[in-house]
């Protein structure tokens, strides 16, 4: 029986036998890195979709009538809910409901608002700029400050310093943010003896600021809920910093450059920490698409006018087309930054993508 290796040429005695590199392409060029980018985006357009499918249904199961909410609690007639219904197209089957769903998303055409009466895309675009502002702050913070301290945790581990950093982190990761939301406010904003108010108790400004007064305003009721979001998540940031770190620590590189003769901290910033990055970006972009989608928990705690709080207002009614389509882009802002995250991979560690 004949195979592929009967036709190739026998090489002649003696000659010198050309092995093919473990991973080479055969019959064809590289191109290892866009065959990796191009199975990426795949998978973000396969995850997509699967959002839409579930933001879909699952809010459906929802208790409530949302026809209901919209007559304001008035007494109406079976026909004016039925043209309610038919109005918002609630009275079409559910598969062809969910067809026009999904055609309108992908043509950026979210729905219309049932409370609002407002497309869906404007109150998300309204309300994206306060959220921005509130997780963008505390996630600049909150990752510095987890990166510094994991890393000088790890270099030195075992030391007080390390034994306290880690202890807080863990505590503060384990405590849920609206509780701890909540003390703040009573501790510092409704005031405790001899503790007096020092902050907003919520809400985003107290109103009547101009200028540079407005800004001062703004970011005073900012505080609180930067503060509650940085205690609870740079914890993470912290131990995964810390770990990854810990894994490079041992590795025969670092030893040779501490034969060299390179100092301590050049050893740290110049070869341990970029070569334990892959964990902590991924933790970042990870992050990065949560701020998008705000913390809906820490807003509402607050009465702070983003995302998370739009969500929670959405849901008490339940408004579908709004509660969907948050849903929606709270979903594709963390797939994006998975994505990003996932492309970047290989240009930080070439064996990636390999």
């Amino acid at each position: 029986m004949s195979n592929a290796t009967d036709s190739a040429p026998l090489a002649a005695p003696g000659a010198p036998v050309v092995k093919r590199p473990a991973g080479a392409s055969r019959g064809r060029g590289g191109g290892g890195y866009p065959r990796y980018v191009a199975g990426r985006l795949a998978g973000a357009a396969v995850s997509l979709f699967a959002v839409l499918v579930t933001s879909f249904f699952l809010f459906r199961l929802i208790p409530g009538d949302p026809v209901k909410f919209m007559t304001g609690g008035r007494p109406v007639s079976a026909e004016q809910l039925d043209a309610y219904r038919e109005e918002f197209g609630l009275d079409l089957p559910l598969w062809q409901q969910f067809t026009d769903y999904c055609v309108k998303a992908l043509s950026g055409d979210l729905g219309t608002s049932y409370q609002f009466h407002a497309p869906v895309v404007d109150k998300i675009v309204e309300a994206l700029p306060n959220t921005l502002l509130l997780t963008g702050t505390a996630f600049l913070i909150y990752t510095a400050l987890g990166a510094f301290l994991g890393t000088r945790s790890a270099w030195r581990h075992g030391g007080l310093g390390d034994r306290l950093n880690t202890g807080l982190a863990l505590t503060l990761y384990s405590i849920p943010s609206f509780w701890l939301g909540l003390l703040l406010i009573i501790v510092l904003s409704v005031g405790v003896d001899p503790i007096p108010g020092l902050f907003p108790t919520g809400g985003m400004e107290s109103g009547g600021e101009e200028g540079f007064a407005h800004v001062l305003d703004v970011a005073h009721h900012l505080v609180l809920p930067v503060v509650t979001l940085v205690a609870v998540e740079y914890g993470q940031t912290l131990l995964v910093t810390r770990s990854a770190l810990l894994d490079e620590m041992g590795s025969d590189y670092l030893t040779t450059a501490r034969a060299k003769g390179l100092r301590d901290d050049l050893v740290r910033r110049r070869h341990a920490v970029p070569n334990a990055l892959l964990p902590t970006v991924t933790l970042v972009f990870v992050n990065l698409g949560r701020t998008v989608a705000g913390v809906i928990l820490v807003e509402t705690v607050f009465s702070w006018p983003g995302l998370g709080g739009l969500f929670y207002q959405a849901l008490s009614v339940p408004d579908l087309p709004l509660v969907q389509g948050l849903f929606f882009v709270f979903a594709a802002a963390v797939i994006l930054m998975n994505t990003l995250a996932d492309l970047l991979y290989p240009l930080l560690d070439p064996r990636v993508g390999r």
